[in-house]
């Protein structure tokens, strides 16, 4: 039963019949009936309209996300100067972070104080020795930036940061403990 195509067309066994010559439009009219095309909405524009809304909530919300975030300074860390110096960063990427890290740190930890009128003594040496501090990092970064990097003045950064942030942690610790005693005194005056 199987038979080659090529012998078909050889033997001309295959009748050639022609479309009928109305054929692809009675074709078109039954495919319009079939699967009529449907009208464009009155609110295509509002369509329009809320997907640029979206689209540019989307772009805004992307460029909020991607930009960096800025570490605010205290009062006191804020060069009044602003003269061009080197930082930790600028020599490396690995003192760049450690840099970053101790800066957060210092930040994070100022800001988490809170000093009541008893504390603003305690609470001003220790933001005068910070000042210090500052003035000698700031000492550091302009040696740095004139002589270059070297391993002692690196290192003094470094030091310089761990020292503020030990010292940020002492008037923690200093507060909370000012904080209990002031707790046990009032105790035991309201027991009395």
């Amino acid at each position: 039963m199987a038979q080659d195509i090529r012998e078909l067309f050889k033997d001309d066994k295959i009748t050639r019949e022609e479309m009928p010559k109305n054929h692809q439009a009675r074709f078109l009219k039954k495919l319009d009936e079939a699967l009529p095309v449907s009208k464009k909405s009155k609110f295509g524009w509002l369509q329009i309209a809320a997907s640029i809304v979206v689209l540019l909530g989307l772009s805004f919300g992307a460029f909020k996300y991607f930009q960096p975030v800025a570490i605010e300074a205290s009062p006191q860390m804020v060069d009044a100067e602003a003269v061009e110096t080197k930082t930790l960063g600028d020599v490396s990427p690995g003192l760049k972070k450690v840099e970053d890290y101790y800066l957060a740190s210092i930040n994070l930890e100022l800001s988490k104080m809170k000093y009541t009128p008893e504390t603003k003594e305690l609470f001003d040496g220790y933001l005068e020795q910070l000042n210090e501090l500052d003035q000698e990092y700031r000492r550091l970064s302009l040696d740095l930036t004139e002589s270059g990097p070297s391993e002692l003045t690196v290192n003094a950064l470094i030091d310089n940061l761990k020292f503020r942030l030990n010292l940020l942690y002492r008037l923690r610790e200093q507060l909370e403990q000012f904080n209990a005693s002031d707790v046990d005194t009032d105790e035991v005056s309201q027991s009395i």
